[in-house]
């Protein structure tokens, strides 16, 4: 089962615009020092969309020989197309990660029935377990717990990425897909509200920036030490807010940079965070004691 706090990792890219490899060691052994429980490869944060198959398969390949079978690495391999995202899948397999993250098809707008049989084909030409993602904020297309339900009984279909923050939705998942189905969180705001219905633990953006907190966090909430987890996510809650002042992943980039950890480089169509938001993003950075007032990305 895949719980507690596993990080969407982001892709750091040198200023040209290219995978900047040295940058994501160093980003795994911080996750590995600071008690991350997964990772998450070419996900929405890794800016998966911009990523072409040869950058893919050296990205995962690279966080794999780093991690080392340490914690669990996930593979984001969906896509529109159920035929790539098979491919995907595969090659993912082949390159040793333990699982795939599989988005629901965005832009051609499945049916219910079009979703279930388009993992279902995932799930039987895949020799690994696959955990559904259903952001419909991203993908205009929202697999319902009764499909996720219908999906379950797949043996090959072992969790989801809920970024639905209703907590109705995750009681029912966890209550009808099964003890073994990992139930995880898509949203740092809700994420203690989750498991405090059921869920398993989340896949964080804001443990990007902050992984023991988000580690703690979880272990807190699976072990129903509820004031615990109350008081880290009540001093996290500011920062989970000033990480979508814009699109994802551009705040938790330039969060990043802040911190001396990656350079602020988004990929087109995405932009550099504007400035009007470099104070606030600061701030909550100088709050938590992750940089002094001046951080790496500004001037005196």
């Amino acid at each position: 089962m895949f719980k507690g706090s596993i990080v969407a990792l982001v892709t750091p890219f040198t200023p040209q615009g290219e995978i900047d490899f040295e940058a994501l060691d160093a980003l795994v052994d911080f996750h590995l020092d600071l008690g991350s429980d997964g990772l998450v490869v070419a996900g929405t944060t890794g800016e998966s969309a911009t990523l072409d198959r040869r950058e893919f398969s050296a990205l995962l390949r690279r966080v794999i020989e780093t991690v080392a079978g340490r914690i669990p690495v996930l593979a984001g391999t969906g896509s529109s197309s159920t035929k790539t995202a098979i491919e995907q899948t595969v090659a993912a397999a082949d390159l040793g990660a333990d699982a795939a993250l599989v988005v629901t098809p965005y832009y051609n707008k499945p049916t219910q029935l079009g979703l279930q049989l388009h993992y279902s084909a995932i799930a039987d030409a895949s020799a690994l377990p696959l955990v559904l993602y259903n952001v419909p904020s991203r993908t205009s297309v929202d697999m319902l717990p009764q499909t996720v339900e219908r999906l379950a009984s797949h043996p090959k279909i072992v969790g989801i990425k809920e970024a639905v923050a209703d907590a109705v939705r995750i009681a029912y998942l966890c209550q009808r897909c099964g003890p073994e189905f990992s139930v995880l969180s898509g949203d740092d705001s809700s994420c203690l509200e989750s498991m405090r219905n059921g869920a398993h633990g989340v896949v964080s953006v804001a443990a990007n920036v902050v992984p023991k907190q988000m580690h703690e966090l979880c272990l807190a909430a699976l072990h129903q030490d509820w004031e615990r987890a109350g008081q880290i996510n009540s001093s996290l809650a500011a920062l989970f807010e000033v990480l979508m002042i814009e699109t994802n992943p551009i705040p938790v980039k330039w969060a990043l940079f802040e911190m001396g950890l990656v350079d602020s480089k988004v990929r087109l169509p995405l932009t550099m965070l504007d400035e009007k938001c470099f104070a606030p993003v600061r701030q909550r950075l100088v709050d938590l004691g992750l940089v002094g007032r001046i951080g790496k990305g500004t001037t005196a």
